[in-house]
C-alpha cells in the first residue's frame, strides 16, 4: 500500500474513532478547507517571508492537507491519479515555449 493511501487510511481510523463521519460530508469539508487555508494567508498578514511562524504554517497546512485528503476519499478519488491528470492538463495549456519565465495565464500566452 502507498504512503498516501497509508495516511488516507490513518486519517479515516482518526475520524472514525471521534465519530466525526456524522460532520464530514463535502460540502462541510470544502467550507473546513476554505477556512483553514485562510488562516494559513493570516501567518502571512503583513509579513515578510522570514517573520513567518514556519512551525504554524507547518500546522495550517497539515490541516489543509487532512481536508483536502478527506474530500478526495468522499469522492473515491486517487490523489496521485488526479493531479498527474490535473498536470497534463497545465502543460497543454502551458507549453514551455511560451510560458517559461512569465505569470502570464494561459489564454494571455
Amino acid at each position: 500500500m502507498s504512503e498516501l493511501k497509508d495516511l488516507i487510511n490513518k486519517i479515516r481510523k482518526f475520524n472514525k474513532e471521534r465519530d466525526w463521519e456524522q460532520f464530514h460530508n463535502p460540502k462541510d469539508l470544502a467550507i473546513a478547507l476554505n477556512i483553514e487555508t485562510s488562516e494559513l494567508l493570516e501567518l502571512f498578514l503583513w509579513k515578510r517571508d522570514s517573520d513567518v511562524d514556519v512551525e504554524k504554517v507547518k500546522e495550517e497546512l497539515a490541516d489543509i492537507f487532512t481536508f483536502a485528503l478527506n474530500i478526495a476519499d468522499k469522492f473515491n478519488l486517487d490523489v496521485t491519479e488526479i493531479i498527474e491528470q490535473k498536470m497534463a492538463l497545465n502543460a497543454k495549456k502551458y507549453p514551455i515555449d511560451k510560458a517559461k519565465g512569465t505569470s502570464k495565464k494561459y489564454n494571455d500566452l
